[in-house]
């Protein structure tokens, strides 16, 4: 899967997650928490996207990801190794 289609699965479990954000344009620039995810709503959206890669990936891989283009970087990596 290429970078740009991870980024809107990543996308779409951010409006699962989140249903108050539905219609607001999501960027790879924006961070999560600033999106008014909490601790649980993030590892929510990171657990769901990696079931959709079928990936296994621990969640310290994820622990420098800053904002959702990092998380997207980081999947895309992992699914390419």
């Amino acid at each position: 899967m290429q970078r740009d289609e991870i980024f809107e699965m990543v996308k779409g479990h951010i409006y699962e997650v989140l249903p108050d954000l539905e219609g607001r344009p999501i960027s790879r620039d924006d961070r999560l928490t600033d999106l008014g995810a909490n601790s649980v709503d993030r590892a929510e959206v990171a657990m769901l996207a990696m079931e959709s890669l079928s990936l296994q990936m621990a969640r310290v891989e994820l622990a420098g990801v800053q904002n959702i283009g990092d998380l997207v970087d980081s999947l895309h990596a992992k699914s390419h190794a």
